[in-house]
């Protein structure tokens, strides 16, 4: 995966796009809103909220069990939405893919069902670089099980350390489980070379794709990921909705996450049998509202020209590092080659939660504090930076409009 070339040539109409998100209108503290937080949560399209609507307006009723109308077009949406999840990513099957709360669900999901096969002394390799979200499901099974955890090293500019990262793989590696692009750095991992790597030695992999599938195409086929995660609300879908992609024989040799209705087989006083994947996965009423928003969250972006939206959103990038370049109270973390369009940083003489507030004033909307991220953050030796993430209805008058409010900013703490 990579990005291309920064452009402002007018091959992506960022105006026509940004007619389509109704907060966008909105203002802040008396200025236009600068929405620069889109890599935490990203806003809606009324594609997104007309389809949700439409749900609860004129078709809604539960999923898979009922004959009526109402339920069988539900279904309909409901099963039409896991199809375009397979499509985005190129999955072979649309039943490789496992409707979940989000990425998160998704990860836990698969360190708490592949983690029943593991044993004390068995490895799984992460990196220092991951949020939260595929740390500490993986902790669990090293405080219960006693697995051992290995983390591949960041480098200065904000890489993976490669030769470290193969060192770490031995006979006992059972998972590696990574980031395609991390979500403070905006490094784009080499996940293809990672996977690879990792059947090498006869290990699973999984890919958190949360950032990097909202920026680029993601073949989860040609990077031959065995698990892919990624939420919907980053996505420009709702909250309360991910997917997570698995090969069908991965996903058939995992057992149940949770139990109830949906997920079984038949169900008698002394014997239960699971269903096929993926509804053994998925107990429960799904969140079927939520799974249609971002089906159609995925229908839309699949409208625009996806090359030319990530062109734009790294021209943005680029104009702020372009302005910005010479102030030496400024400390930018991640500089790797081919990097997103995020901008973590620190500003001297301030914290990044006061630098937030700040730039509020000016309705500029940035993330302050970890970023469920604490061991990078300790690697890079802080304990806050400020994050400015740029997305597809972000303008260039709005990345001029950052930096000028975050060089007022500065003279606050000057």
């Amino acid at each position: 995966m990579s990005f291309p070339r920064p452009t402002f040539d007018g091959a992506f109409d960022v105006a026509a796009v940004r007619e389509q998100f109704p907060i966008l209108k909105r203002t802040v503290n008396g200025k236009p809103l600068v929405y620069l937080d889109s890599a935490a949560s990203a806003q809606k399209p009324r594609a997104v909220i007309e389809a949700m609507v439409g749900v609860m307006e004129g078709s809604y009723a539960n999923v898979h069990r009922g004959l009526h109308t109402l339920a069988n077009e539900t279904t309909e949406a409901y099963e039409k939405a896991r199809e375009s999840v397979r499509r985005l990513i190129n999955a072979e099957s649309a039943s490789e893919i496992v409707f979940t709360k989000g990425a998160t669900e998704a990860i836990n999901l698969v360190a708490s069902s592949f983690g029943q096969g593991l044993q004390a002394g068995d490895e799984i390799v992460l990196s220092q670089m991951e949020h939260h979200a595929n740390i500490v499901p993986w902790h669990f099974l090293r405080e219960r099980k006693g697995v051992v955890l290995k983390f591949i090293p960041v480098t200065d500019d904000g890489r993976l350390d490669m030769e470290a990262f193969h060192a770490l793989l031995g006979p006992r590696t059972r998972m590696v489980a990574v980031a395609h692009m991390s979500n403070v750095l905006g490094t784009v991992n080499l996940v293809r070379e990672i996977i690879a790597a990792a059947h090498a030695v006869g290990a699973a992999t999984l890919i958190d794709g949360c950032q990097a599938v909202v920026h680029a195409k993601v073949d989860v086929r040609e990077l031959d990921a065995d698990f892919y995660a990624f939420s919907g609300h980053k996505l420009y879908g709702p909250t309360g909705i991910g997917a997570l992609y698995g090969k069908a024989e991965r996903l058939a040799a995992l057992p149940p996450y949770q139990g109830g209705g949906e997920m079984i087989g038949e169900v008698s006083l002394d014997r239960i049998t699971y269903a096929d994947p993926p509804h053994r996965f998925e107990a429960g009423t799904p969140a079927i509202i939520e799974a249609v928003g971002l089906g159609a969250a995925i229908d839309w972006l699949e409208t625009l020209d996806r090359e030319a939206a990530a062109a734009h959103e790294h021209a943005l990038y680029a104009r702020v590092m372009e302005r910005l370049s010479g102030a030496n109270w400024l400390k930018v973390l991640g500089a790797a080659p081919g990097k997103g369009a995020i901008l973590s940083f620190t500003v001297e003489g301030a914290h990044a939660h006061d630098i937030a507030q700040v730039l509020d004033r000016y309705g500029v909307a940035v993330r302050a504090g970890t970023h469920c991220a604490e061991p990078l953050m300790r690697r890079f030796g802080l304990t806050a930076s400020a994050r400015a993430s740029f997305a597809l209805y972000n303008t260039l008058e709005e990345a001029d409009a950052f930096v000028d409010a975050l060089t007022k900013a500065r003279t606050f703490f000057a």
